[in-house]
């Protein structure tokens, strides 16, 4: 009877020691991946050199075209080569927009530097009075209503500099759509870039035609334009344009590292392959696709299996009205899996992460500081600086509105690689390559981190909480400009 009475305590007293001895354990193993992760980048990176194939030799990506096509194809060879089994096309059917001409004329004068903005109309050819509208947000446009109509809307892409203090700003396509409400028969939008730079992209917020043509000029010619006007002198602006708008077919790729334990689960690591025509897309967002293919070559050459299934997804079509997103939430949601998202994790354009954005999920903040304390735990540099705000217009706003949290990368890029959004400078030379692995590392780490979470603090919310949610973060005036609103009043 004794000996069994010690038997118990001697378990009694044992079982804290060895429940305390197994957490350690599965921290330092857990610390190990980290470790590993960051060393595998370091050493054996294929970030930098792919992105540097598929801009040389594929080029611009635009959703449709032949490049397009050729660049769905060679990420899913790619994910095949690293050992992925699971690899899909996603394909879908939409309308999509294309370049083909335009002229624009001041009082007569061609101006050469000028780029047309997506979904204009297949055909324009207006000849107006130009009215300048400031920064085009709703306020400017109102305090001209009377006198927009029927002319041609000159505004500036950004807040000009001497605006009033905590103007926020909103979307080009937000502000074109602005310039239709209000009557005008076209609108020229201002670079805020100097140098002669043009930016192009979408002035549509859905992805279908507008009803008036849309052009961006230089920030030099703009500004001259602004003060001629300012001056009182009349402005008259001829803008010829031909486009082709028609049905193509495209391709999400999406590859799955299947779960060890919670297989109904899934983490979406995603970002868009697609890119504006002007140039090459290295930045927007060629960084993010090789980014996302190196992490999934990383936890393949590590032979690392998370707790949730991980897909690594290609979007396409992310330009255009964020189409590619749009249709893998809709195939989700027909399928009953969209419920089986646990998080999506969005790289557009971003890198050399100092921190990671919860987009609104408050609840996560204590867990993403405790992420960011085992990333620096590895590397000191890092800054685990995280951000709390919800934004629109990449992919993740797709999943957003079903309600599955989201998060993003709080970037570090140099601000120069900015200037060059959508525009005809966005090429290789500006892509640094320890920027690059930096945003594998970290990034990996993180996604390594939210994967293998015994539980996620936060959950999908249904309708009526995004909709809160929604209002809650700021969204609701863009979300109804872009027709994206849909609980009504």
């Amino acid at each position: 009877m004794k000996n069994k009475q010690k038997t118990i305590k001697l378990l009694i007293f044992s079982l804290p020691l060895f429940l305390l001895v197994s957490c350690v354990t599965d921290q330092k193993e857990e610390q190990n991946v980290l470790n590993a992760i960051n060393k595998e980048v370091q050493s054996n990176s294929k970030a930098y050199t792919n992105l540097e194939k598929m801009t040389s030799e594929i080029g611009h990506r635009l959703t449709g075209s032949d490049n397009g096509a050729e660049a769905e194809e060679y990420t899913y060879e790619l994910f095949k080569s690293y050992g992925y089994e699971d690899v899909q096309y996603h394909e879908f059917e939409v309308e999509a927009w294309a370049r083909d001409s335009v002229r624009l004329e001041i009082n007569k004068q061609e101006v050469e530097e000028v780029v047309s903005l997506g979904h204009s109309p297949v055909s324009a050819d207006v000849e107006h009075q130009v009215i300048d509208v400031n920064n085009g947000l709703r306020a400017d446009f109102d305090s001209l209503k009377n006198e927009v109509k029927g002319k041609i809307a000159l505004v500036y892409i950004g807040i000009l500099e001497d605006s009033p203090e905590g103007l926020k700003n909103i979307h080009r396509s937000e502000k074109t759509a602005l310039a239709i409400e209000y009557g005008a028969e076209g609108i020229i939008i201002i670079n805020q870039v100097p140098g002669g730079v043009l930016l192009t992209g979408t002035a549509s917020v859905t992805g279908s035609l507008i009803d008036i043509p849309a052009i961006c000029i230089s920030y030099e010619k703009g500004m001259d334009l602004k003060k001629q006007l300012k001056n009182g002198e009349e402005i008259s602006a001829h803008i010829q344009m031909s486009n082709k708008s028609e049905m193509i077919k495209s391709r999400n790729v999406i590859a799955t590292l299947p779960a060890k334990e919670k297989t109904n689960e899934n983490i979406i690591l995603g970002g868009h392959l697609d890119s504006w025509d002007l140039s090459t897309g290295a930045i927007d967002n060629g960084i993010g696709i090789a980014a996302i293919l190196d992490i999934a070559r990383t936890y393949k050459a590590l032979d690392l299996q998370p707790k949730r299934n991980i897909k690594f997804v290609m979007f396409m079509g992310e330009e255009q009205g964020l189409l590619g997103s749009k249709e893998m939430v809709k195939m989700l949601a027909d399928q009953g899996e969209l419920g089986n998202v646990s998080y999506m994790m969005n790289i557009d354009m971003s890198g050399n992460p100092k921190g990671f954005n919860a987009a609104g999920r408050t609840e996560m903040l204590p867990l993403f500081d405790e992420i960011g304390a085992k990333i620096q735990a590895v590397d000191s540099s890092y800054e685990n600086t995280n951000a709390n705000k919800a934004g629109l217009h990449s992919d993740h706003q797709s999943f957003m509105m079903e309600g599955v949290p989201v998060v993003g990368l709080v970037g570090n890029l140099e601000r120069k690689v900015y200037s060059y959004y959508h525009s005809n400078g966005d090429d290789f030379s500006l892509v640094n390559e320890e920027h690059l692995k930096n945003t594998v590392r970290f990034a990996g780490m993180f996604l390594w981190e939210l994967a293998n979470l015994e539980e996620i603090p936060t959950k999908k919310l249904d309708f009526e909480q995004t909709k809160d949610f929604l209002i809650e973060q700021g969204l609701k005036e863009e979300l109804e400009l872009g027709n994206e609103w849909k609980w009504g009043e």
